[in-house]
């Protein structure tokens, strides 16, 4: 009598969750590109932003558009960081089925720095 038990058969589930995903390429590819596209014009929208002081000078200013001014820095510096770490963390993430929600996350947020400041931006309080 042997005392050895046959190996279980692998789940449907688990094998499909380690399985090569074919299309893991396309959410980092997508976010390089948009991010290719947003980020600088994210960086020379905050430079120009300066400008919105022009008319109040730089003691004059409403309280919120100095918030609002300083928020956009913020969120360049620290926004850019945290952006640049989803980008890379999202390529390189092992492409199979299991990271492929996280993949698509990580991408999709390593965009949302650049869409904050164009918003800010967009939307700055008068001075």
């Amino acid at each position: 009598m042997s005392t050895h038990h046959a190996a279980a058969p692998v789940q449907p589930v688990r094998q499909y969750r380690a399985e090569r995903d074919p299309r893991a390429w396309i959410a980092p590819a997508v976010a390089t590109a948009l991010g290719a596209l947003l980020a600088p014009a994210a960086v020379l929208f905050a430079g120009l932003s300066v400008m919105a002081t022009d008319n109040c000078g730089p003691d004059n200013c409403s309280q919120a558009l100095t918030d609002t001014l300083t928020l956009i820095f913020t969120t360049l510096y620290y926004g850019g960081v945290l952006a640049s770490g989803a980008w890379l963390a999202s390529w390189l993430l092992p492409w199979t089925r299991r990271w492929s929600v996280p993949r698509v996350w990580l991408a999709g947020l390593s965009l949302l720095p650049w869409l904050i400041i164009l918003a800010l931006v967009l939307n700055l309080p008068e001075g």
